[in-house]
């Protein structure tokens, strides 16, 4: 599977930015899927997760309640839905399937991704 990501750009803090992984392929229903993030000279971190059936989603702390992972099985695309963004938030994010067992399993852990998108590039400012 082809991941791509875009969607990210420079906004304010308080603002809104959905970001979209459109899959091509393969269907995104075959796999759990992720999303990350990286700042520049830090570690990639786990953001957003959802397993391959769609029902068990889980996010990472520091953005629990203002960002939503879902997923479009008609446009074959997986969405990260971010409101309320602070200047911590500010990253190059990127995109994931696992081709794991997964059923209602999700992923947090970069290790258990297969396929990457080549990241968009989120910027808040204060």
């Amino acid at each position: 599977v082809q991941l791509q990501a875009f969607g990210g750009g420079l906004v304010q803090a308080g603002d809104s930015l959905r970001l979209a992984c459109a899959a091509s392929g393969h269907t995104v229903s075959r796999y759990a899927m992720g999303w990350f993030r990286q700042d520049p000279g830090k570690e990639r971190e786990f953001v957003a997760a959802m397993s391959r059936s769609g029902i068990s989603t889980y996010y990472a702390e520091s953005v629990k309640g203002r960002f939503t992972i879902s997923r479009d099985n008609a446009k074959n695309t997986v969405y990260l839905e971010m409101n309320s963004l602070k200047p911590e938030d500010t990253a190059v994010y990127y995109c994931a399937a696992s081709t794991r067992y997964s059923g209602d399993y999700y992923y947090v852990n970069s290790n258990d991704y297969d396929y990457w998108g080549q990241g968009t590039l989120v910027t808040v400012s204060s």
